[in-house]
């Protein structure tokens, strides 16, 4: 089964967004827990807290198909104390927002050095804010995503990915999300079947499929290796259509939320019929 759906908007209340996500025709989705601008956020109150698990339930989305974001904000290697102490609370309220809404992942980025400390200790300092946060939480795997590598951004190298997870204890609540866009602009080519499975084949030596929660299906603006990161609608930008066609048919991203973080939501409801349609009929 392959679930696919977009980053809807919660604006009223997280109990919209399995609503909003019905609307488009999706069978995965994600959302922010709370403002992703603001550091801080009121708590959940029971009411939203019981009417979010109603909504998904007649919508019939359950937690394996729902892939919860972080705050922008959150910089969980960062350099200084402060900061770094600001990120790790912030990142422990949404774990256990998570929680509270009987949420199994929290994807998140995983976080810069800012060029004040070296790559190595950033990795070390993502690592034990994992740690910290599963310790004072249950239930809720940290999920972290690939960056395309922009700026002093960890994350864009499966090394990178390894190395966090290798200093994480409990690595059972641990685990991986791929975007599409940055794969690409870190270097990774999708675009051929030979490039696709390289790609793939490196990432299960390097990392392991087994970390993998979930997929960000986004066209790329920008060419290969660029580093930087821009998304575009499927088909519409370097990557193009096949990646998104091996990806729909290759049994390796069955059961993971696959989710849209393209341009123009107006056209996600298309892109999701798009993609279903590339699934190849078995005779």
């Amino acid at each position: 089964m392959k679930y696919i759906g977009a980053h809807v908007s919660a604006a009223g209340g997280v109990e919209n967004a399995p609503l909003n996500a019905k609307k488009i025709g999706a069978t995965a989705f994600a959302l922010f827990t709370k403002n992703q601008r603001q550091w801080k956020a009121k708590p959940l109150t029971q009411n939203t807290i019981t009417q979010f698990q109603k909504n998904c339930e007649e919508a019939v989305y359950t937690p394996d198909q729902i892939l919860p974001h972080d705050s922008y904000l959150i910089n969980l290697g960062h350099p200084e104390p402060e900061g770094l102490e600001k990120s790790r609370n912030a990142f422990i309220d949404e774990m256990r927002r998570c929680e509270q809404l009987g949420l199994k992942y929290l994807n998140f980025h995983p976080g810069s050095h800012l060029k004040k400390i070296s790559e190595e200790t950033c990795l070390g300092r993502i690592a034990e804010s994992i740690n910290l946060a599963l310790e004072q939480t249950s239930g809720v795997t940290a999920v972290i995503e690939n960056t395309a590598g922009q700026g002093t951004n960890m994350g864009h190298r499966f090394e990178h990915l390894a190395a966090i997870i290798e200093g994480v204890d409990d690595q059972s609540r641990v685990g991986v999300c791929l975007d599409t866009c940055h794969t690409f602009s870190a270097g990774y080519d999708l675009r051929t079947p030979d490039a696709f499975e390289t790609t793939f084949s490196t990432f299960d030596e390097v990392v392991g499929f087994s970390y993998l929660k979930g997929l960000h299906l986004n066209d790329g603006k920008k060419n290969l290796g660029s580093r930087v990161d821009r998304h575009e609608t499927i088909g519409n930008g370097t990557l193009g259509l096949e990646p998104f066609r091996m990806i729909m048919n290759d049994p390796r991203f069955n059961n993971l939320p696959m989710i849209l973080e393209t341009p123009d939501d107006s056209r996600w409801a298309g892109e999701i019929r798009i993609l279903m349609e590339m699934v190849e009929k078995k005779t």
